[in-house]
């Protein structure tokens, strides 16, 4: 959720779980001209410690009126009243977020590398906003650290306290900028942040020009005026992160404070959270500058269908600047053949004999990407000025029916991963080496999907599912949500608001088939219904072309939610979680699962989430919890059911998990969670070579390679069984 410049984000309670504001339908371009706007008031701390007065406190925090209050387990009529509210406001997300690419007219400037870093160690975690730490170089005011971005700073450095730290840190990175764009008024300059995770603030000069709320989701800001108001040749960038989870927030959380000062020191919290990995914050995604000229594409919108063989794209495009201009679009095959054209910001383009987008393993060419060419040409005094803009586009359909999913109207069968944004040292920080060594062991695997568990995962891992043909579950980071104030109407507001956002960023990918609005959520509270309704609705609202779930790990007759999804994603952990140990159990429990679930919904269901951990390494035989050999003879048991009622109604099967990952320290976890079929450092554990045959095997079913020896032919080589 982006939010223009204004005032404090967070306002405290005597608990110290921090609040949200009211929120105000927010504007595409954030930034105001430098003099106009108010420096914010800070984010109180999460332990809320004696800090300023009363009075100043007060002054400083707007009041609700008890309307916009959040209040847990609403009465029907409530919530039926509020429903129309919500909805509009969710409805209002404006302006596009398109990939930032280099074209004739667009330039732009990665801000990777090393940042100058300070965490707010102070009582309150306010001294920052009371020294105004943004108004100079952020040396000035004390002592800073070397950060690299991207990257989480839990694990970068030796600082015990830095690792677990909640509240604000603060980013800064001085900014050499080209002549052209701080001399040409006709250039419009843009600052992106890839990720924040959780609340950002960001300041250029000393000037306050976004905020936004929310972990892993772009948001930018014009900053043209600032850098164009003078004779400047550099820029300086401050963002103030704050990673407090509190129960309104994706994902949610609480602060829990120990007042036993026998036990504990003075003022001493912790941050509480229900999910299970471990929480890492900073600058995770690229930080950039980019440009476009003064009348700009500012949006595309795509969606593709099939009709006899004919490829039908239609386009939606807006722009932004000016109100006269002419815009020219262009589809083109992948060896550069214009295939079809138009103008105007609306129509369809007709491609006879379309090569259509199919998954990995499901074709002997899979993942056909053709490109949409967008040109605005508009009159300026200097003479015409255009803008470009190109689009991978794959023409595909999905189609859920009463027992299948349909790509391209054929069956289609998930077997996939769920992953995690999750690494050594980096934490969740974006690396393209590591991604493109994920992809060659998703495709090693056999694997044609994997969930973004349990947040959207970068723009660059997308834009690699759609070369590759990776199918995609796009998740939103709505994880752990199980308190019974986590689904008031503050709660609510927040999250259509991001589900808004994640629409509007992957809306274009072919990959993503499906979005997942929630993982595990207590689906079973009476407020749920309403809750996943209304969040389902308009979800649906906001995307026709995609069917929309969440992933269940509730009872069948008491979730509430599950009436509203279109494919029921269900996770279980039998003979992990209970039953320790008796691995005879699995298939008359997992046969009852899925047979009690399609009986009362008549949907088709995936598997979502199975497996047991494995430490790597530790064998024993018979199988016991904990080694190789557990963890392979666990699958083997799923896999037995599973195969039968594929037949029917199953449509899919995603392990937990691709690789090990961080969690929470706790005597449950040994350095992290081990379900991985892959270490974190992405080395096979013994279910690795079982899942690989087993996923080869599935593809074949569906469509025999078609060279010898089972090689499946890739754009990048062979690979074979």
């Amino acid at each position: 959720m982006v939010r223009a410049p204004r005032g404090s984000a967070f306002p405290g309670g005597p608990s110290g779980l921090a609040l949200l504001r009211p929120l105000q339908p927010p504007s595409t371009k954030m930034a105001q001209a430098a003099g106009h706007v108010a420096a914010p008031r800070p984010l109180p701390a999460p332990p809320a410690p004696p800090g300023p007065s009363r009075a100043a406190r007060s002054a400083a925090r707007p009041q609700s009126p008890a309307s916009e209050r959040p209040e847990a387990g609403m009465h029907p009529a409530a919530w039926a009243a509020l429903g129309p509210l919500l909805w509009a406001c969710g409805l209002a997300l404006r302006g596009g977020m398109l990939y930032p690419r280099e074209s004739p007219s667009r330039e732009r400037k990665e801000l990777h590398g090393l940042w100058s870093f300070r965490a707010d160690f102070s009582e309150n975690r306010q001294r920052g906003f009371e020294q105004r730490w943004y108004r100079s170089p952020l040396r000035e005011s004390g002592p800073t650290l070397d950060m690299p971005v991207p990257s989480s700073f839990n694990d970068v450095g030796q600082d015990r306290q830095l690792r677990s730290f909640v509240g604000w840190v603060w980013y800064e990175r001085e900014v050499t900028l080209p002549q052209r764009w701080t001399q040409d008024l006709g250039t419009r300059v843009v600052l992106r942040i890839g990720s924040a995770h959780y609340y950002a603030i960001v300041w250029v000069n000393g000037v306050h020009v976004v905020e936004h709320e929310g972990g892993h989701l772009p948001f930018e800001a014009d900053i043209s005026k600032l850098v164009q108001s003078g004779p400047l040749s550099s820029c300086r960038i401050t963002i103030a992160i704050n990673n407090t989870l509190t129960p309104h927030t994706l994902p949610p959380g609480t602060i829990l404070h120990r007042t036993d000062t026998s036990k504990y020191p003075k003022g001493y919290f912790v941050q509480n959270t229900n999910f299970d990995f471990f929480n890492y914050a900073g600058l995770h995604r690229p930080v950039l500058l980019y440009t476009t000229p003064t009348t700009y594409i500012d949006d595309i919108t795509v969606t593709t269908s099939v009709d006899q063989g004919t490829g039908l794209v239609d386009y939606q495009i807006f722009v932004q600047g000016s109100e006269h201009f002419q815009l020219e679009v262009r589809l083109l095959d992948q060896e550069g053949k214009v295939v079809a054209q138009g103008t105007g910001c609306r129509g369809q383009l007709q491609v006879p004999n379309a090569h259509l987008w199919w998954p990995y393993l499901m074709h002997e060419h899979p993942a056909y990407l053709y490109s949409l060419e967008v040109r605005v040409t508009t009159q300026t005094a200097a003479g015409p000025v255009s803008d470009f803009y190109t689009l991978p586009v794959g023409i595909r359909t999905v189609e859920v029916t009463e027992r299948q999913f349909l790509i391209n109207g054929k069956p289609f069968y998930f077997h996939g991963v769920n992953k995690h944004e999750d690494a050594d040292i980096r934490g969740r920080g974006f690396d393209w080496a590591l991604l493109v060594k994920d992809f060659n062991l998703l495709r090693w695997l056999g694997a044609n999907a994997f969930r973004t568990s349990h947040y959207p995962y970068a723009e660059e891992v997308l834009q690699l599912c759609d070369r590759y043909g990776i199918v995609v579950i796009d998740e939103s980071p709505g994880v752990g949500i199980v308190l019974a104030q986590s689904y008031g109407n503050r709660s609510l507001q927040h999250h259509l608001e991001v589900m808004g956002e994640l629409v509007r960023r992957d809306k274009n990918h072919p990959a993503v088939v499906m979005w997942s609005v929630a993982n595990e959520p207590a689906s079973f509270l009476p407020p749920a219904g309403y809750y996943f309704k209304t969040l389902i609705a308009h979800t649906k609202a906001l995307d026709p072309s995609r069917p929309v779930t969440f992933v269940t790990n509730s009872n069948y007759e008491a979730d509430l939610g599950a009436p509203y999804v279109d494919v029921i994603c269900v996770n279980s952990y039998y003979s992990w979680y209970h039953d320790y140990g008796h691995l005879e159990v699995i298939p008359l429990q997992l046969a009852t699962q899925f047979e009690n679930w399609y009986r009362t919904y008549q949907k088709p269901i995936i598997q979502s989430e199975y497996g047991a951990g494995a430490i790597p390494g530790f064998h024993q035989d018979p199988p016991v919890m904990f080694s190789e050999e557990y963890q392979k003879a666990l699958l083997q048991q799923y896999h037995m059911v599973l195969d039968e009622k594929r037949k029917n109604y199953v449509v899919g099967e995603l392990i937990w998990n691709f690789a090990d990952f961080m969690t929470d320290q706790a005597p449950q976890r040994v350095m992290g969670n081990k379900k991985g079929i892959f270490t974190r450092q992405r080395q096979p554990k013994a279910a690795a070579f079982l899942l690989r045959e087993r996923y080869w095997q599935l593809a074949n079913d569906t469509r025999r390679p078609p060279a010898a020896g089972g090689a499946q032919c890739l754009e990048s080589g062979l690979f074979h069984v």
